[in-house]
């Protein structure tokens, strides 16, 4: 059985010890269940991901404001 390689979100490079990987978010996909995002220990911190979430519930609200003025 071979182990899956995870690559850092933060650095784009490969995270080559199971130890050395965390969880920071997970995207959603347009058509499926979506993927989880990794990131080296060390650079965790350095992993933006709250704009797209930002994004994408200001675009519902900015939506819904619009069906209701008209």
């Amino acid at each position: 059985m071979t182990a899956t390689l995870h690559v850092c979100r933060a650095c784009d490079e490969p995270i080559t010890d199971p130890d050395d990987a965390v969880i920071v978010a997970h995207d959603l996909g347009n058509s499926g269940p979506g993927w989880t995002v990794w990131a080296h220990r060390d650079h965790a911190d350095l992993v933006d991901v709250i704009p797209d979430d930002l994004l994408r519930i200001m675009t519902r609200v900015w939506a819904a404001k619009i069906r209701h003025s008209a």
